[in-house]
């Protein structure tokens, strides 16, 4: 398999399967109001970390890999928009994974060697995935704790396999 191949692969898997099922896990246990909770003006709401993330995957895969414009504002990411309901968070996430599929399909085997700027770095199309995979992860580590901070319930992720066992 060829390192493209590879590269995207662990990126749908990491990402598009793992970390999307988390956050709407997440998502499930919490309702309108308490997406933009924030625990103090450091730390951003739920609401506001899923806006930073769609903005990112557009930033550096749509329009970094994928050549569409970047419209990116992303001081408007982390204002509150409490009239933004849950249900318009997961469609705006649905439709960036829709389109970072449609660009990772058509991503040529070059455009992982040929240096991109984005946000002023200059990064291969391989370091782009890199950096969104790491930047979700963290993001989805977050969003996970303040979901357990608001409900006080643990998410179950793993609670069908057992992880003591070797």
């Amino acid at each position: 398999m060829s390192t493209k191949n590879l590269a995207i692969s662990e990126f749908e898997k990491r990402v598009l399967d793992e970390s999307y099922s988390k956050i709407f896990k997440c998502l499930s246990m919490l309702d309108d109001t308490s997406i933009w909770f924030s625990p103090n003006k450091n730390i951003p709401s739920i609401g506001n970390i899923i806006l930073h993330l769609s903005g990112n995957c557009r930033q550096w895969i749509l329009s970094g890999l994928g050549g569409q414009v970047d419209n990116r504002n992303r001081d408007e990411e982390f204002k509150p928009h409490a009239n933004i309901r849950k249900s318009d968070l997961i469609f705006l996430m649905e439709n960036v994974k829709t389109n970072i599929r449609y660009v990772l399909k058509d991503l040529e085997e070059s455009q992982m060697e040929k240096i991109h700027t984005i946000q002023g770095f200059k990064l291969t199309g391989f370091s782009v995935l890199m950096h969104v995979m790491e930047h979700f992860s963290y993001h989805t580590g977050q969003i996970t704790t303040l979901t357990k901070i608001i409900t006080n319930k643990s998410t179950g992720y793993y609670d069908q396999f057992d992880l003591s066992n070797n």
